[in-house]
């Protein structure tokens, strides 16, 4: 396909898919999505970074060939005013793999999110968001090693939908009158209205991909976590259909914690993966006192937001939060905070959420040991207390370094 606007390298190669398997060539494109605000600063850094360890792991055997796609101010600018232009998403169904930096997205008026259009036009269905402990990393915890995650967050049901109207609009008034005077619902005057869809379809692709991860990964339990003791037909019909997938599509792989309880004296069978439910509020009291107790969490779209930042700050923030966004097809790895537009061009901010986002991308498709090379160079890069300015004030004797720093330190302690 030709392009606008977007470069295509000449010596790269497509990646593809099929049967749901990709084929990775040596020499494969990823696309990149700068960012903005201090978007540059950590992508230039991360690039790398990334870089570094496929050349130190795979010497000429590997390399990336890197393809520029556009969204947020970079676009505008580029394509007349056009935040989001189709030649992005066009780009992103043929080359399937791909990173971004944070998009601005204003609050209350103006366009809708960035984010959230990418993944309900790609069906970017599951949000992935990996939570573990760096060593060397501060945090509030006692025994913040014992805390290591991963959340499978629906990407485009919820009230993430986007399907709300403004108090006072012809619309709101339209729908009111309907929930009113057919439905007998009870509400204030002058509301502002929201739907929250959650389908059979969402819940149980979410749930399926979930527990997919689980088994290719090794993991021991998948948690479905809902509110269905007050949202019974949304969030508890989330965990029903959950429970429906494990039991009807893994019945070998899978085992409920009701049929552990009740035939297996409350020990899980050796090579079972546990199916258990949380309800959500519980769940953040549990994360912080029993972490250990979880694996893979699958969620539906509003507490996966919560719940992923929330446990991010008990293992660094979420400044190192990685993340993805992936469909049957398309896989978009993003750095998961904002634009900090007050840093822009200040060569100042931590890399990591970026970093780990393209370690879990290297992982995605398959250059393990690319990925593991980046993990061990940062902890020693936190053992020598080498940082940037948000660890150094949390820690004694840090040197302080900017984010270009902060990647020839990490790329230095690459073995």
């Amino acid at each position: 396909m030709a392009y606008d606007k977007i470069q295509i390298p000449s010596e790269g190669q497509k990646i593809t898919v099929e049967n749901g398997k990709l084929n990775v060539p040596d020499n494969p494109i990823l696309m990149f999505i700068e960012g903005d605000g201090i978007g540059y600063d950590i992508m230039t850094a991360s690039k790398r970074i990334w870089d570094a360890a496929v050349q130190k792991s795979y010497g000429s055997g590997r390399k990336i060939s890197w393809m520029e796609i556009y969204s947020g101010e970079k676009a505008a600018s580029i394509y007349d005013g056009n935040y989001m232009p189709e030649e992005t998403f066009d780009a992103l169904r043929e080359y399937v793999v791909g990173i971004k930096g944070p998009l601005t997205t204003p609050v209350g008026g103006g366009f809708r999110s960035l984010n959230v259009t990418l993944r309900q036009v790609l069906d970017l269905y599951s949000c992935i968001r990996p939570v573990k402990w760096y060593r060397g990393v501060p945090s509030p915890l006692r025994k913040p090693e014992e805390v290591d995650v991963v959340i499978f967050r629906e990407n485009t049901e919820d009230v993430y939908a986007g399907i709300e109207y403004e108090a006072g609009s012809a619309e709101n008034e339209k729908l009111a009158k309907f929930l009113r005077e057919e439905l007998g619902a009870k509400f204030f005057e002058g509301a502002g209205l929201g739907i929250k869809p959650v389908s059979e379809f969402g819940s149980k692709r979410l749930v399926r991909a979930a527990i997919h991860y689980a088994i290719e990964q090794g993991r021991k339990s998948v948690t479905l976590m809902h509110k269905g003791n007050i949202q019974k037909f949304t969030e508890g019909a989330f965990q029903k259909w959950g429970y429906e997938v494990a039991k009807q599509e893994f019945p070998n792989e899978t085992i409920s914690w009701d049929d552990v309880a009740s035939n297996h004296d409350g020990v899980v069978p050796e090579g079972k993966i546990l199916i258990q439910d949380v309800i959500s509020d519980i769940m953040f009291q549990k994360m912080l006192l029993r972490p250990v107790e979880f694996d893979v969490i699958a969620t539906t779209n509003l507490n996966g937001d919560y719940l992923s930042d929330a446990i991010a700050a008990e293992v660094g923030g979420v400044g190192i939060a990685p993340g993805a966004n992936v469909g049957d097809n398309v896989a978009l790895f993003e750095a998961t905070h904002g634009t900090a537009p007050k840093y822009t061009n200040l060569d100042k901010v931590n890399p990591g959420s970026l970093l780990f986002s393209g370690v879990m991308m290297l992982q995605h498709i398959g250059w393990n040991e690319a990925a593991d090379m980046i993990e061990r160079a940062y902890e020693l890069t936190l053992d020598q207390k080498v940082v940037t300015y948000d660890f150094a004030r949390q820690m004694q004797g840090a040197t302080e370094v900017k984010t270009s720093e902060f990647a020839t330190a990490v790329i230095r302690n690459m073995d």
